[in-house]
């Protein structure tokens, strides 16, 4: 059994926790790092013989950087010079890095997502990026609306079979995908409705709030929307709703799982204008016929009527079989499951509004 890190991102600083090899019981260390910033992202990087952490830090006094560790968390190195930054032509200014993505087909490019939404790409390993320049002129930039939480682009999905293919998400401007490196990108939004907008199916504008990739078959995604909760099988061309099932189709997190074929989960939200866990009650879902049915996880969790809201970054899994599957939300709980998500244990309590959670073995 390997050693599984898990980096919890909060409104104030990152909180790091261990399992050992060989144990079940988690370790987090003493103090926060980055204390009093807001880590909106965070990534694990175990392409190369050392493990690299990657977090997105927000200073309220000094504004967002990318810092990065090669000694999985004791110590951190922050670039002399930004390592995100628009350049001055853009008339723009970097509010918070919103994702980090190691690329699943080239072991040193990264991936940052930003707000406002623009894609920047590494070369190595997240030291410097480089405006996506294409994405940022897109043609219907001039269109994007910033949703409630602002202008983010929040998931970037590279495949493994072609370092030219790129899906991302923007809130609210929905998924474009480029198949050709970045040079030129298109909507990918068919089927996904925008319930806000006076045409509800329009060509871009959704509030797409995050999409995964299934692990067996990389064409296959699952999209959780601002309202509707979605599948592709054809790589985000055409999507398809899969809802029915669910106490809500409103929500922020998909997830799927690191090995299972057609197996996803959410964590369904009573409505956007009540952003609450649905029916006030703490509870995991589950598809393992990529969308036909639903069963809710709720084994160990709280029973009683809750109200912590998990962000769009804030469930992921790790990379072991059964996999460990992790939630915090805003009431600043961290929740874990060792076998897939049947059973549930509380990591942590207390802690500041939980906005991300990444986990991985090392070793």
């Amino acid at each position: 059994m390997a050693e599984i890190i898990l980096t919890v991102g909060t409104r104030k600083g990152l909180f790091i926790g261990r399992r050992p090899s060989g144990s079940s019981t988690w370790q987090f260390d003493d103090t926060p790092y980055f204390n009093a910033q807001a880590i909106y992202s965070v990534a694990i990087d175990t392409r190369g013989d050392t493990p690299r952490l990657l977090a997105g830090g927000d200073s309220s006094h000094y504004g967002p950087s990318v810092f990065h560790s090669d000694d999985l968390g004791k110590t951190w190195t922050e670039p002399a010079k930004a390592a995100v930054k628009f350049p001055k032509d853009t008339d723009a200014s970097l509010e918070r890095v919103w994702q980090l993505h190691p690329a699943a087909a080239e072991p040193d490019v990264v991936y940052a997502g930003t707000e406002p939404a623009a894609l920047y790409k590494s070369l190595d390993r997240g030291e410097t990026f480089e405006l996506v320049r294409p994405l940022w002129e897109h043609p219907t930039r001039d269109r994007w609306v910033p949703g409630g939480g602002g202008e983010g682009l929040h998931t970037v999905l590279t495949d493994a079979r072609d370092p030219d293919s790129v899906t991302v998400a923007v809130s609210t401007a929905g998924v474009f995908r480029t198949r050709d490196g970045g040079k030129s990108w298109a909507p990918s939004n068919s089927g996904v409705s925008a319930v806000f907008l006076p045409d509800p199916n329009p060509e871009f504008g959704q509030c797409v709030h995050k999409v995964a990739r299934d692990a067996v078959d990389p064409d296959r995604l699952y999209l959780q929307n601002h309202w509707g909760v979605y599948r592709s099988d054809d790589a985000g061309a055409h999507w398809t709703d899969i809802g029915e099932g669910l106490p809500s189709d409103f929500g922020f997190s998909v997830v799927a799982h690191p090995h299972r074929a057609d197996t996803a989960y959410v964590f369904p939200i009573n409505a956007d204008a009540d952003r609450v866990p649905a029916d006030h009650r703490c509870r995991v879902y589950r598809t393992r016929d990529a969308g036909e049915n639903w069963e809710p996880l709720s084994a160990g969790l709280p029973t009683g009527d809750h109200y912590g809201t998990v962000l769009r970054d804030a469930m992921c899994s790790d990379d072991q079989d059964p996999a460990g599957i992790y939630f915090g939300n805003r009431n600043g709980e961290v929740y874990a499951s060792a076998d897939d998500g049947d059973s549930w244990q509380e990591l942590a309590s207390h802690l500041p509004d939980v906005l991300c959670v990444r986990s991985a073995a090392i070793g």
